[in-house]
């Protein structure tokens, strides 16, 4: 997760991270582009991380548990 994220933290579990196949929908389904597919897995674009708009496709498109939101600001994770 971002050290330096003010209002969203993004946090991938390592099963998804190093997915190619979960990392292309992660890119696909995210409006706000924090998710990068690539050839290993998927790369988060940590200049994106704080557009987080909380839509949770990213949640729901991935296994349950593996993909967390960090709401910084309040102290929440999505999902709950």
């Amino acid at each position: 997760m971002k050290k330096d994220a003010i209002f969203i933290g993004v946090e991938v579990d390592d099963r998804v991270a190093s997915d190619a196949a979960m990392g292309a929908k992660l890119d696909e389904v995210c409006p706000v582009n924090i998710f990068k597919g690539t050839e290993s897995g998927v790369d988060i674009v940590e200049e994106n991380i704080d557009e987080c708009v909380l839509c949770g496709l990213c949640i729901d498109a991935a296994p349950a548990g593996t993909v967390k939101i960090h709401k910084l600001y309040s102290g929440e994770v999505l999902p709950a």
